[in-house]
């Protein structure tokens, strides 16, 4: 089987612009482990791309990307090669919603949420709404203009339409006009930064692992650090947290993250990452087995396997600023 791997940072999507160094070292991370994970099970052969100035990964077959290509022309050509294609991008400015649909018009297998769950994911306003609608505790989520009168501090502000950290501030006051249009308030909870790493397919999900997020805050800002993967036991109330998420949003599909908030009173969901995160990572440190051996069906066909019993994880620490 031919599979298709873009992680479209690395990748070539970004040709000629300058890209900030923790953003190189993420999706270096996902794609190389990935990469590795694919290969290393029976008959299974991966292509991908690099923007020129990067290094290939030092597994697969690599097309070098340089200014002046197309990239998403190249990629349609490389999908339609492929038996299967693994996408990884932001899903901010319908970035991984267009080249889902882009591949799933090329190629029948394509590993990724519904091009129309990816773009509720992308909006921080949408995704809680569908998770309060489904009873799922969420952080509540508002427009400047609607947030309640008497609220007090701290808050989050950050992009309505956003992946990951990106753009995130935190004010010890209420917010006042002018704000930019397209960002939303949250109120700042006091808790442990925390993410769950699920597979799922049309509401089946499983919980793999969970994450401890290490986010520093400092000068206004939330900055993400890294992350322990397996540091926290899945217990039935995390089994019952991400099985809801699943079930609130059918169209999740494969290897997807959940951001939430550990609680006294329970996990308080953030967002959820249409796509893999930092987190796989460690992923297969973490269970002791190639979390892609127990895919190789979901791979082929699309069906969530059953997955045999694993051990309870190991923590594994994943810090992307420390790459070379």
């Amino acid at each position: 089987m031919l599979v298709f791997v873009v992680e479209t940072i690395t990748g070539g999507g970004a040709l000629g612009s300058e890209l900030p160094a923790s953003l190189i070292a993420e999706g270096t991370l996902m794609r190389d482990t990935l990469i590795c994970d694919l290969e290393d099970l029976p008959g299974v052969r991966v292509i991908t791309t690099h923007d020129a100035r990067f290094p290939a990964p030092p597994r697969g077959t690599s097309t070098a990307l340089r200014l002046g290509d197309d990239p998403r022309s190249i990629w349609r050509l490389m999908a339609q090669e492929a038996d299967c294609c693994w996408p990884i991008a932001p899903e901010s400015g319908g970035v991984l919603e267009g080249l889902v649909r882009d591949f799933r018009a090329q190629c029948r297998r394509v590993v990724a949420p519904e091009a129309e769950t990816i773009a509720l994911c992308a909006s921080k306003s949408r995704t809680a709404q569908a998770l309060v609608a489904a009873g799922v505790k969420v952080v509540p989520t508002w427009p400047l203009e609607a947030l309640p009168e008497g609220m007090g501090g701290p808050f989050v502000l950050k992009p309505d339409d956003g992946a990951g950290g990106l753009g995130l501030r935190v004010l010890d006051h209420r917010p006042t006009p002018p704000l930019a249009a397209d960002h939303v308030v949250q109120p700042y909870i006091e808790g442990e930064a925390a993410s769950l790493t699920l597979l799922c397919q049309s509401g089946r999900t499983h919980v793999l692992t969970a994450n401890r997020q290490h986010i520093v805050r400092a000068n206004g800002t939330l900055r993400f650090t890294g992350v322990t993967v397996g540091a926290f036991p899945v217990d039935d109330t995390l089994r019952a947290f991400g099985e809801s998420v699943g079930a609130a949003l059918p169209g999740l599909h494969g290897l997807v993250g959940v951001d939430y908030i550990a609680t006294a009173e329970g996990p308080v969901a953030v967002e959820v990452n249409p796509r893999l995160t930092t987190s796989y990572a460690g992923l297969r440190r973490a269970l002791a087995v190639n979390p892609l051996a127990f895919m190789a069906e979901f791979i082929r066909d699309g069906v969530v396997p059953d997955l045999p019993h694993l051990p309870p994880a190991r923590p594994v620490d994943i810090v992307p600023e420390e790459l070379p």
